[in-house]
């Protein structure tokens, strides 16, 4: 009985070993993402402030700022990995469809499109996604770090509350703006007959992206109230219960 206790007890550390390890390889490879991402929008904002110093303009900035946006903004779909193998605590759904739709506006608007890259509208959400996005990175960091100063929090869970709604508004418009030059171009369509025999119109299925907006972001608005409504008033309501 003692060797087998022993045995069990061997066991059960070497799998708690196994455990921790993971869990810091799995913070190490999070905090260096988180800080890699940070970086890159960093260098994203100060290049558009650049920019916009140096020509006083908007007009141009998109392509001026193009590779690296492309980079950093497509490389975001690790974050779905990390959600679908577990180390980061999000649902894969809601991270992939926030994501892939970034990626979207990216690759499929913005950048097919070149008669619609200096409209207000593509600053617009560019300037929402930046401060947005370091936000969110360095929150994350600071959080893994065990060091997250309270105005990075504040930051995090209520600069969307005006963010959020500029950045669709500049979105929408932007895809609004597009389906004139994608009608008459006829991009990314398939008209019938083919020899898949499959007919897609991209102008239509841009109409149903904008249509999507009406049921998803009250979704995606409301969870982050709730998210809000957690992190911060939740602890003061703690708080007072000590």
């Amino acid at each position: 009985m003692a060797s087998s206790e022993e045995d069990g007890t061997v066991e059960e550390k070497e799998n708690n070993n196994k455990k921790r390890t993971k869990s810091t390889l799995a913070t190490a490879w999070l905090t260096f993402y988180n800080i890699a991402m940070t970086a890159g929008w960093l260098v994203l904002a100060m290049a558009m402030t650049r920019f916009y110093i140096q020509k006083g303009t908007h007009k141009g900035l998109y392509r001026s700022i193009a590779r690296t946006l492309k980079f950093f903004q497509t490389f975001a779909l690790v974050e779905v990995g990390h959600c679908a193998i577990g180390i980061v605590r999000t649902s894969v759904i809601v991270t992939g469809v926030q994501v892939c739709s970034r990626i979207f506006m990216v690759w499929f608007i913005t950048n097919s499109i070149r008669q619609i890259q200096s409209e207000e509208s593509v600053i617009l959400f560019l300037v929402v996604w930046t401060v947005t996005e370091i936000t969110r990175y360095s929150y994350y960091t600071f959080k893994l770090l065990n060091h997250l100063p309270y105005f990075i929090k504040w930051a995090r869970y209520n600069l969307f509350i005006v963010l959020y709604p500029v950045g669709v508004v500049g979105e929408l418009l932007t895809i609004y703006a597009a389906l004139p030059f994608v009608r008459r171009s006829g991009m990314y369509s398939m008209r019938l007959p083919n020899k898949y025999n499959v007919s897609f119109d991209y102008y239509y299925c841009l109409i149903i992206v904008m249509l999507s907006y009406i049921p998803l972001f009250p979704q995606l608005y409301f969870h982050m109230l709730r998210q809000r409504r957690r992190m911060l008033h939740g602890e003061v309501i703690v708080e007072k219960d000590d």
